[in-house]
């Protein structure tokens, strides 16, 4: 928890708590089922909480807020970042269910009560979402078509509805034909740890 607790000195003792008994229930499942690499598991507060989190650096999203996490595996990032918004509202979807079913185990027993959960494929999601995160999933070629019709926010917000994704490396034939349009920052600007050198956020509205 240093880590987390260096980079977000604002959370509450609840929050606190909640992050705590995460550090408990993803190793406890990895023995289990592979949710994380086995040789990345101890890796779990940077690599995986602390990357999720830092989506909060750079984007705030208001109560009432609704995001889906494609392709969220195990819980990431959506259920770090339910934690830290327990205001906003994230329903999370996969095709793999034994990994549904951590994430699942994980928000019930941090008694995440934004937290809905759909085991099958993101063509299948009904309703609409202000923002849809995700975690190198897919290139944005690829996601858009998918989740177009799903972003549509009828209110106006400080960040207008769209794509946000956690990516890594070189982007830049990924993104050329959203140029002008797509929003890239480095997350080694905000996180000192040496993971997050490669590691970039990308925003695109749509």
């Amino acid at each position: 928890m240093e880590t987390i607790n260096h980079y977000f000195p604002e959370l509450t003792e609840r929050q606190r708590e909640q992050f705590a008994k995460m550090f408990e229930l993803y190793p406890q499942w990895n023995e289990k089922i592979n949710v994380i690499s086995r040789k990345d598991i101890d890796n779990l507060e940077v690599n995986h909480i602390l990357h999720s989190l830092s989506i909060v650096r750079y984007f705030s999203f208001e109560p009432g807020v609704k995001v889906l996490d494609l392709g969220t595996g195990g819980g990431f990032p959506a259920l770090p970042l339910a934690v830290y918004y327990p205001d906003v509202s994230f329903h999370l979807v996969d095709r793999v269910g034994k990994k549904l079913r951590v994430a699942q185990d994980v928000a019930d027993k941090l008694g995440l009560s934004n937290v809905t959960i759909q085991h099958g494929d993101v063509r299948e999601v009904k309703g609409t979402f202000d923002y849809v995160v995700s975690r190198a999933v897919m290139p944005l070629n690829m996601m858009v078509p998918l989740v177009r019709k799903l972003v549509n926010s009828p209110i106006r917000r400080a960040f207008p509805a769209g794509i946000i994704c956690l990516k890594g490396g070189d982007l830049a034939d990924e993104l050329r034909p959203f140029a002008g349009r797509v929003i890239v920052d480095e997350l080694s600007a905000n996180f000192n740890e040496p993971f997050f050198v490669t590691k970039k956020i990308v925003y695109l509205p749509l």
